[in-house]
């Protein structure tokens, strides 16, 4: 079977199940042939060995069953980084960039020395933020917590992968915390309703329910934090998140009772409210 063969018969058994079947078909052939995506085009004419061709079809069908690509992998890249992912840790997406992009925006105007992500995963947010942000403050402090063990040594791992020194901590949101202070606190906590349909849907069926779901409105854990963290913050310290598209104007009024200002919201590529965030009054 020639490397095009493969792929073609791979998409076609994608087609019913992903949007981006020929992707997901190169990405698979390239890992079982240890080969860059472009040697598929180069040479696709070339023939699979028969341990290629094992190895391809098992990771096809994984695929076909649902999961998803950067589970198969163990390789999710965000913000340029390549991290490791497991089912232990969430899926890193695009969207959370915009946390990332919003806490260099305010460095711009006040330099943040230290920062607390809860609920840290993969360590995503905090790898990326430690890279950008220690080229220019080599005082640059980052903690990272999780209530899971297992998505700790994901982090710790992606950490020293990219050379950025964390310090990281189980802990269930501040439980665990020594009482410090920190200029920015962000996170990307669970805020999906419990009964939400979309949870036996696509790739969040294979990713960690407890890093999704947060109870019958998907708010138990933001409330948790906007109330517990003010005692965290600095001054005039920020408080971000992800959320749900939905959920933007709860989440403005939960931090306008619980004493923030400057509370602002702002949309991801497709225009939802995808992350807001406030200031410790």
């Amino acid at each position: 079977m020639t490397l095009l063969e493969a792929l073609k018969g791979a998409q076609q058994r994608f087609n019913s199940i992903s949007d981006t079947a020929r992707l997901d078909a190169e990405c698979l052939l390239s890992f079982a042939i240890n080969k860059p995506s472009v040697y598929l085009r180069t040479w696709p004419e070339e023939i699979l060995e028969p341990a290629q061709e094992d190895k391809f079809y098992s990771l096809v069908a994984r695929r076909e069953r649902g999961e998803p690509i950067a589970y198969i992998l163990e390789q999710k890249q965000f913000w340029s980084l390549d991290l490791k992912v497991t089912k232990d840790t969430l899926i890193p997406r695009p969207e959370t960039e915009l946390l990332v992009e919003k806490i260099l925006a305010i460095n711009n105007t006040q330099t943040i020395n230290s920062i607390l992500d809860l609920g840290t995963g993969s360590g995503a947010i905090a790898i990326a933020l430690a890279a950008e942000l220690i080229k220019n403050n080599t005082s640059l402090s980052v903690v990272a917590t999780d209530i899971s063990s297992k998505a700790l040594q994901i982090a710790k791992l992606n950490a020293k992968t990219h050379n950025q020194i964390i310090e990281f901590q189980q802990s269930d949101w501040f439980d665990s915390i020594a009482l410090q202070k920190f200029d920015v606190i962000v996170s990307n906590p669970p805020y999906i309703e419990e009964n939400d349909a979309h949870l036996s849907l696509g790739d969040v069926r294979f990713e960690p329910m407890n890093a999704l779901v947060s109870g019958d409105d998907g708010l138990t854990a933001i409330r948790s934090i906007i109330k517990s963290a003010k005692s965290w913050l600095n001054p005039n310290g920020w408080l971000l998140f992800e959320h749900g598209y939905n959920q933007a104007d709860m989440i403005r009024q939960l931090f306008l009772e619980s004493g923030y200002k400057n509370i602002q919201t702002e949309k991801d590529l497709s225009l939802n409210d995808r992350i807001s965030f406030a200031l410790n009054n």
